[in-house]
Order: C-alpha cells, then structure tokens, then sequence
C-alpha cells in the first residue's frame, strides 16, 4: 500500500487578483513573529540590569515565549482550517499586539515573562495561518515563488530585530522593544481585513480535541524539558517532562493510528520526502538558532560592539537569505529539491565549520564569511523543504501543514539553543578555569566569572574599580612608604584586571569554536541522513508518478476500445 501525497488545490477559476499583495501581509505577520526573538537578544543585557533579573529569570523571559509557541501550533492551525485561517491570524494579531503592549507595561521579571507567554499564544495562531494562507490563496504554479519569498522575510527578520532593537535602545530603554511589533501588528490587522481573502476547509468534520490535546501536552513539555534540562540540571522538573513527553508522543501516535480523521496523519511520515524535509528544517534551525545566540554574544562582549552596531552587523546573514532564496527558485525546478536541499545543509556545515577557526585575536572580518555562506544555505534549503510539506496535505489540512512545518523549525531552534546554548557554557567556564589557574583569584570571583561572558567581563571590571580605588588611595597617602604600597597594589590590580578580561574573551572565543564544531558535526551527519532519504524519496515519487501515468494511459485505452 503506496501513501498518496495530495497536493492543495485552487479552486477557483482564476487565481485571487490581489495574491501578492496578500503575501506582503502574511510577509509582516511572519516578521513579527520572528523579531519578537531576536530584539530581545540586544535588550537582554539593558532588562537584566534594570528588572535584577537572574540568570533563571531571563532564560525564561526568552523561553516563556517559546513554550505555548511551540506547544499549541497544531491544534490551533486545526482550528483555523475549520473555522476560519484568516480569523485566526486576525485573533494571533490581536493576541501578539496585546502581549507586545503587556511587556512594554511591565515592571518584574513575572511580569515579562507573562507578557511573553501571551505573545507566543499569539504567534501559535499566527504562523501556521500565514503559510495555510499562502498554499490557500496561490495556485501550485506560483507556491513555490510565494514560500520563497516567505522564507527569505524569516531570514530578514533574524537580522532586522537587532538593527531596530539597537537603534531604539540608543534613546529609549529595553520596555520599548516590545512595541516594535505594535505598529507591525496593526498594519497587518488592517491589511488582512483588506487584501487576504477568507479561507478554511470544504469540509466540516468534527477537530480530533484528544489528538490536539495530546499533541499540545507531549510537545510542550518536550520543549520544557529542552529548556529546563541544559540550563538549570536534569532535576525532578526536567526528568518528569521527558517522561511526560515520551508518554505523550507514545500516547499520541497511538491515537492518531486509530482515529478515523486524525489532526495529523502520523502515517505521512512514513513518506521519506516528508520526512526528509522535516528533519532538513529542525537541523536548519537548530545550527541558525545555536548559532546566532553566541554571535551575538560574542560581538556584543568579545568584540565591544553596542546593541545597534552588532544588528548592523548581521545584515550579511539576511542579504545572503535573500540571494540564497532567488538561487533556490532557479535551480530548484532544474535540477529538483534534493540537490538544492541537500546543497543547502552542506553550506550550513561549512558555515559551523568556518566559526571552529574563531580564537582571541579573531575580528568581525573573520565572522562575514560564515554569516555569508549560513544565509546563503538558508535561502537554497528552506523554501523547497516547506513546500514539500505544505505540498503533502490537501486543502482542507493546509493549518495542520503550517503547523507541522512551524513545529519542526521551532522545535529546531529550541534544540539549539539548548544543546549549543549548554555546550558553551561548559566550554566557557572550562577554558576560564584553565586559563585562570594559578593568578590567585578568588573561588568566589571565578564561579561568578564562569556564569556567563557577561558575568566574566563584570569580575573584570570589579577588579579594575578596586584597583582605580587603591590608586585613589595611594594619591591621597601622607605617608610615602604607604602610598608606594598602594601604588603598588593598584598596579597588581589593574594587570589582574587586564588578565582577567583577556582570560574571559579567550575563553568564549574557544568556547565559540568548540560549540561550532559540535553543531557542523550534528548538521553534517543530519545532512547525510536528510540526502539519503529525499534521495529515495524522489525515486519512489518517480515510481509513483510513472504507475499514475501507465494508469492513465490504461484507461484511456480501455474507454478509447468502449467507445468503438
């Protein structure tokens, strides 16, 4: 027994005049959602100091954000097929507006990481009606174009976050951050009532309530137990979600297995290209994710660029999504998806592994390559892979499709901030531990440095105050033998400073190149695995369309002889 991928079909006459216009509003819906991320990555330093937030505190105002993101996409995109997909964008806006606004209000780190839940609540309904939209709104010979451009707004928007989060944290402080949405989120309001037209399924089967329920408990406490676990140890929390999510993935794939309309078809991932293409998105967003949370980092802390000039700075990355996004539309329908995909994954691990060369004397100049080559491959890979998965579900499943595909990315991104994410800390505080051995700091001072690049850079500077006080001291010494003592000790201080911020950038630096080796490793052996499986995919895809074809050619035939 074959499985039978049906493709979404238009099915109007004509295609909807205002299509493109409807894209650039999908396009801005998309954005948000993806900003909401990466601004908050430039004000984390400014909401840290502000709001005295710890270092669990702020790793959950990043995530707070991710879970109900995560966790709720498939049943609400199931939702939206059936009663109304752009009902449910409309609502994802108001929700996300809503949230942006909570945020800018807030005043406790409870409070943000509230207003970050409401916003992820938001985007769970908002990104897969962008993409069922799309497949709904554009005939099959125009899609694939559509999803490309669609992509390369998510590579824009990775970029984007930081350059407007910098630009207005010049002037303003991190609440204002959270408004960069607002005025986004209205105009899509406005633009969806206008320009997208209304859609949901032919059909008007009862929603599989036990299958999304199953769906929103195995996948939100997956994603819990990939924050909890890496960051704050594999205690009573983290280990009861991993058992909670094994339960529930069991649970939930049995449930689908027996149900007569499931939300999802588990059995569609039996088909390699579907699968295939899954596993190419959630590798993608991991190495992007992991990747974009230390550079940041590292040109913020290492390299003393500002929120705005370390924004600017990954403008490469976008501009490549975008060249990389053309290059796939050209090629793809030449020389088909498992060479584009497959091209596009091994740039991304040549990407990872141009970051392994990073070290202490390293500049911006020795980042532009890798940025290059990453956007690149995201723009060759992601497009082909979303439309073989929108591709494999009918019209009246286009959310459930949506969602699929969004759940694989955030899942992606969610792995890689925390297996990278982790893996950098470690490496991080080993190298300090190493290249501090001996200099006599305090074992209080080093476990503090060891917390973050952040946290070092701090101790070194404590040291350095301390050291401008006993020069203070020294100058103001009656007594000459005291005040050259104190010189003395000031000079010690200000060397230890000094050794303390080098041990720190040099750490990272390594710790930056260890991590990226890590993540070339996972995404090259992914990439073998992703090759091999769109590789028989597309065999059995020829397979079938030949039997279709010999099928057809069977009846026609049969009716030809009928006739005479």
């Amino acid at each position: 027994m074959r499985l039978v991928m049906t493709e979404p079909v238009e099915r109007t006459d004509r295609p909807y005049a205002r299509r493109w216009w409807a894209l650039l509003v999908l396009c801005l819906s998309l954005l948000i959602i993806v900003m909401a991320n990466t601004a908050l990555t430039v004000a984390a330093p400014d909401m840290t100091r502000d709001l005295g937030l710890s270092g669990a505190d702020l790793q959950w105002v990043i995530d707070g954000y991710t879970v109900p993101y995560a966790a709720l996409m498939l049943l609400l995109g199931a939702i939206g097929d059936k009663y109304s997909r752009r009902g449910a964008l409309l609502l994802g806006l108001v929700v996300f507006g809503g949230g942006a606004v909570s945020g800018y209000l807030a005043d406790s780190a409870t409070a943000v990481i509230a207003a970050r839940a409401v916003m992820g609540v938001g985007a769970a309904l908002i990104m897969p009606a962008t993409l069922s939209l799309l497949a709904a709104t554009f005939p099959r010979a125009e899609r694939a174009k559509a999803i490309t451009l669609w992509t390369a707004t998510a590579g824009l928007a990775i970029a984007a976050g930081p350059v407007v989060a910098g630009a207005l944290l010049k002037n303003h402080g991190w609440s204002s951050t959270f408004l960069i949405n607002v005025p986004i989120a209205a105009v899509a309001i406005v633009g969806a009532l206008v320009l997208v037209p209304p859609s949901k399924a032919g059909h008007h089967d009862r929603i599989d309530y036990v299958g999304g329920v199953l769906s929103v408990i195995w996948t939100g406490s997956l994603v819990y137990m990939i924050i909890e676990g890496p960051h704050f140890g594999w205690g009573v929390k983290a280990v009861t979600a991993a058992v909670v999510a094994g339960v529930g993935l069991l649970a939930f794939v049995a449930w689908e297995l027996r149900h007569p309309r499931p939300i999802l078809d588990v059995r569609r991932f039996a088909h390699r290209r579907f699968a295939g293409s899954n596993l190419a998105v959630a590798l993608f967003f991991l190495a992007v994710f992991g990747a974009f949370y230390y550079l940041t980092q590292h040109l913020q802390f290492v390299l003393g660029y500002d929120a705005l000039a370390t924004g600017v700075r990954m403008l490469p990355l976008a501009g490549a999504v975008f060249v990389g996004s053309a290059l796939t539309g050209w090629l793809t329908p030449r020389v088909g998806m498992k060479w584009t995909v497959t091209a596009g994954m091994v740039g991304g691990t040549a990407a990872l592994a141009l970051l392994t060369r990073v070290d202490a004397a390293s500049s911006y100049g020795d980042l532009v390559a890798p940025l290059i080559v990453l956007g690149l491959a995201i723009g060759l890979a992601l497009s082909p892979c979303t439309d073989a998965i929108m591709g494999a579900f009918p019209e009246s499943e286009l959310g459930v499709g949506g969602a699929v595909n969004d759940t694989s990315l955030e899942l992606g991104g969610s792995l890689g901030i925390a297996i990278l994410g982790s893996l950098l800390s470690t490496s991080y505080a080993d190298h300090l531990t190493d290249a501090t051995t001996g200099r006599g700091l305090p074992a209080g001072a080093l476990a503090t440095a060891q917390d973050s690049v952040g946290a070092g850079y701090a101790v070194a500077q404590g040291i350095g105050d301390k050291a401008r006080q006993v020069a203070a001291q020294a100058a103001q010494a009656s007594d000459p033998q005291q005040a050259a003592q104190l010189k003395q000790q000031a000079a010690q201080l200000s060397a230890g400073a000094r050794q303390m911020a080098d041990a720190v950038g040099a750490s990272f630096s390594d710790a930056v190149a260890h991590t990226s080796l890590v993540g070339a490793v996972i995404l090259g052996v992914g990439t073998l695995l992703v090759a091999v499986l769109l590789a028989r995919g597309a065999a059995r895809d020829a397979e079938a369309a030949e039997s279709a074809e010999a099928e057809d050619e069977v009846a026609e035939l049969v009716g030809g002889r009928a006739e005479n």
